[in-house]
């Protein structure tokens, strides 16, 4: 297939269009910043411009959509033009290229409305009632999504619940990076369990969701590695992993929530230069459960995880140990 992939800057937006040029795919790219990816067109621009989103969707068969903002921190109307508002722009772009298949890269964060998630499949995203501007916007965007699949243009929402591996900026490196700062802490002692995903099986997961879009079209799919783990257990592997101890002090729950919201007001007036180091919705994802049902999943894409944690944590030793 010609498929565009948004986003393609980021680690899964990079790894899943690598995977598709593995396979034989042509592949476009577009995003802001060299994706890195050999083999593929690139168009460099932004969701918000009708132009360049034009350009890049010229002659597509599919578009896989990661692009967005993903912060725990900033304006709420910049995630509302790029979330909410490029999700517009390229599912109209899309259309009119002739585009027949549209992946809207989500998270489970759309259905999360503060309180545990046990063993439950993908409930309805709900933008009235998600935690931050970031869920909230992927949930509107999601709607919007679904709600533009129609005969010949299959919509499919996939949702990988935190997604890590080598080269992880965003979770594994603050983890390792404040956990040797000594300024990470256990919520609750965590002993919340959680699911995440190996990058990987969020790879193969949304490339099943392209390849069988025109049979799960309509739906969300969330997607884990299916083992969820109290978070503690999680994080001392990843800092054992990067060869750091693990974080030894702990701050019950309702303390972390209240210290995450004091934090974000903070950071709406003085914004620091990296991620607020506690918000909320932070420590509300570190100290409730949430671990999901995989079996539509599983059903609908013909999928399941192929690397495990424990495979997973190995390949993440072995790429801190070159470095």
């Amino acid at each position: 297939m010609r498929v565009l992939v948004t986003g393609a800057s980021g680690m899964l937006g990079r790894a899943v269009a690598t995977a598709l040029v593995r396979r034989g795919d042509d592949v476009t790219t577009f995003q802001r910043r060299p994706s890195g990816v050999a083999g593929v067109r690139e168009v460099r621009g932004t969701v918000e411009d009708r132009a360049v989103v034009a350009a890049a969707t010229a002659g597509q068969d599919a578009v896989v959509h990661l692009a967005a903002k993903v912060s725990f921190a900033g304006a709420v109307e910049d995630f509302e033009r790029i979330n909410v508002g490029g999700t517009r722009i390229l599912l109209d772009a899309a259309r009119t290229a002739g585009a027949t298949r549209f992946v809207f890269v989500s998270s489970p964060s759309v259905a999360h409305t503060g309180t545990s998630i046990v063993g439950e499949g993908a409930a309805p995203a709900e933008p009235e009632l998600a935690r931050g501007h970031y869920a909230r916007t992927k949930a509107a965007a999601e709607l919007i999504a679904l709600g533009a699949d129609a005969p010949g243009f299959a919509v499919v929402a996939v949702r990988p619940h935190i997604v890590w591996g080598p080269g992880d900026t965003q979770l594994v490196q603050r983890v390792v990076d404040r956990a040797a700062a000594g300024r990470l802490p256990r919520i609750d002692a965590g002993a919340a369990l959680i699911d995440t995903t190996y990058i990987d099986n969020a790879v193969s997961a949304i490339v099943a969701a392209l390849d069988n879009a025109e049979r799960a079209h309509g739906e969300a799919f969330v997607v884990t590695n299916g083992e969820p783990r109290p978070v503690y257990e999680l994080v001392a592997a990843m800092c054992r992993a990067g060869g750091v101890p693990p974080p030894r002090w702990s701050v019950p729950g309702p303390l972390a929530r209240a210290a995450g919201g004091l934090v974000e007001r903070v950071w709406a007036v003085r914004p620091g230069e990296d991620e607020p180091p506690m918000t909320r919705f932070l420590a509300e994802q570190m100290s409730t459960a949430h671990w999901f049902d995989l079996r539509r999943t599983r059903q609908a894409l013909g999928w399941a995880p192929s690397v495990s944690l424990e495979e997973g944590f190995g390949r993440l030793a072995a790429y801190y140990a070159t470095r």
